[in-house]
């Protein structure tokens, strides 16, 4: 397992997985708290006590989401099958980063996994044609503290997209130069959230 900080927003992390292939195919550790927290340095102290799975089709995107205090959550996601752009905001108020926000992509090929620590929203974007989407929680999901921020809060700064030194003022103006903006699906409920950074 490699661990590799996202640039501006080092307390996100892309992690390769050892992946072992000959001919009769592939095996890989999908995850290893032992060794995730010794090359963490128990920073993050993540234990997966629930892992959830969703399939989306091309075009949707589900969140920006989070669990408020005390049940917030942090979030090891991978991609099963499909191609996806996951995002990861600092909602952290006393944060010096609050607000800003880093995306990678993950397929089902590439098999990356993007860790997001307690204190931000979690995002992602379907450019498949469908997605299987998989996560690990520390934290088991508690309806009465579900919450998100608009999907399109222009006060969101992206600062870093993984592979690329693609920089944008706000997550709008990335949505718009990914193509986001022309087919996007939500939820009713990400469709008719007022809230805003400006509102936590």
């Amino acid at each position: 397992m490699r661990i590799e900080p996202m640039k501006g927003l080092e307390d996100v992390l892309l992690i390769y997985p050892d992946l072992h292939e000959d001919e009769r195919g592939y095996f890989y550790e999908v995850f290893n708290d032992k060794e995730f927290n010794e090359k963490t340095g128990g920073k993050y102290d993540f234990h997966a006590l629930q892992e959830n799975e969703s399939k989306s089709k091309a075009g949707v995107f589900r969140g920006l989401h989070f669990q408020k205090a005390p049940y917030e959550q942090a979030k090891l996601v991978r991609v099963l099958k499909g191609h996806v752009v996951d995002f990861a905001v600092d909602i952290r108020k006393d944060s010096p980063t609050f607000g800003k926000c880093v995306f990678a992509d993950l397929t089902g090929e590439n098999k990356r996994q993007f860790f997001i620590p307690r204190g931000f929203a979690h995002g992602f974007y379907v450019y498949s044609d469908e997605a299987v989407f998989e996560y690990k929680c520390d934290n088991h999901y508690n309806k009465e503290s579900e919450d998100g921020i608009r999907w399109d809060d222009k006060e969101i700064e992206v600062i870093a997209y993984h592979d690329t030194n693609m920089k944008h003022p706000s997550i709008w103006n990335v949505f718009d130069a990914l193509k986001i903006t022309e087919h996007i699906i939500l939820s009713d409920k990400d469709k008719n959230r007022i809230t805003t950074l400006k509102d936590l």
